[in-house]
C-alpha cells in the first residue's frame, strides 16, 4: 500500500483574515500508514494535508465510474435491457469505459471493449 500526500500552503493577509495559497506539493511518503507529519514553525502560515491511499505503487488516481449509471443510459433503448446490461457491466468494469449513445460509438474504448467476445465467439459489449 502506497499513502501520497498533498499538502498546501496557506498565508493569511496582514489586512484581512483572507488566506491566500502559497504552495503545494505531491509526493509519495511511505508504505506506511502511521506518518509523522512536520509542522510549519511561522503562525503566519497554515498547513492543509490531504492523505491518498492508493493499493499498488502504479496505479493511476482516477475517479470511479458508476457502471450501473452508464449502462442503464447505454441500454436503455435495448430490446433485452436485463442482458445488455450485464454484459454492459462486465465490459464497464473490465475496461473502465461506456461509450456514448444508446448504441455505436464502440471505438471511443478501444481495443479493450471492441476486441471483448462471449464463448461463442460474439462480441460481448453493448
Amino acid at each position: 500500500m502506497v499513502v501520497l500526500v498533498f499538502r498546501s500552503w496557506h498565508q493569511q493577509k496582514k489586512s484581512d483574515s483572507k488566506f491566500l495559497p502559497v504552495g503545494f506539493e505531491l509526493f509519495q511518503v511511505s508504505s506506511d500508514l502511521n506518518i509523522d507529519v512536520p509542522q510549519i514553525s511561522q503562525a503566519r502560515y497554515y498547513f492543509h494535508e490531504f492523505l491518498v491511499v492508493v493499493r499498488g505503487g502504479n496505479r493511476r488516481l482516477m475517479q470511479e465510474l458508476d457502471c450501473g449509471k452508464l449502462c442503464n443510459q447505454r441500454c436503455i433503448l435495448h430490446s433485452r435491457p436485463k442482458l445488455c446490461n450485464r454484459a454492459c457491466g462486465t465490459c464497464c468494469v473490465r475496461c473502465k469505459c461506456v461509450p456514448p449513445g444508446t448504441s455505436g460509438n464502440r471505438e471511443v474504448c478501444g481495443t479493450c471493449y471492441t476486441g471483448m467476445t462471449t464463448h461463442g465467439n460474439k462480441t460481448k459489449c453493448p
